[in-house]
């Protein structure tokens, strides 16, 4: 289901759909959130101890594009502050929704081909970045920690139950 999610994000920059791409992007460090959490809530704060910890370059020191991570988290989180409600544990809906969706997909996405997106305007060269950096972060995080706590695996089967 979360594969799926991350493809479809591929697949609209690949068909240069950056809005769309973006919203389903900065929805990521929601969902991972509310996936580790019991009750499927976020907050404000763990959304930002989310983007800290997991949008960033695989070798901090080595990497010229560490300006652009922190640029990248930065946003997201302010992303966050905007579309939360005042309550302090939110339940994010939509985007939970859209995520369920993604079991019913059947026809693979082919993906980003990240080669074409050195000949874009602006407006897909930021966008291209922030989904880019996004999903790596997404599938960093359920690489090395999501896919072995018993709790993001539990509300993932929820949700792929769920009608």
């Amino acid at each position: 289901m979360l594969a799926n999610y991350l493809a479809d994000i591929e697949q609209l920059l690949d068909e240069q759909q950056w809005e769309a791409a973006l919203r389903e992007a900065f929805d990521l460090p929601q969902l991972a959130v509310a996936l580790d959490d019991p009750q499927l809530s976020t907050s404000n704060e763990r959304v930002k101890a989310w983007c800290h910890q997991w949008i960033r370059p695989q070798d901090p020191d080595l990497n010229a594009r560490g300006s652009d991570y922190e640029r990248v988290s930065e946003v997201v989180y302010q992303r966050a502050l905007q579309t939360e409600s005042t309550a302090s544990d939110t339940v994010p809906s939509r985007a939970l929704r859209r995520l369920r969706l993604r079991r019913l997909v059947r026809t693979p996405a082919r993906g980003f081909n990240s080669a074409r997106a050195c000949a874009l305007a602006p407006e897909g060269t930021d966008a291209v970045e922030i989904c880019t950096i996004l999903v790596e972060a997404a599938r960093r995080w359920y690489a090395q920690s999501a896919c072995h706590d018993p709790t993001v695996q539990a509300n993932l089967a929820r949700l792929a139950v769920l009608r």
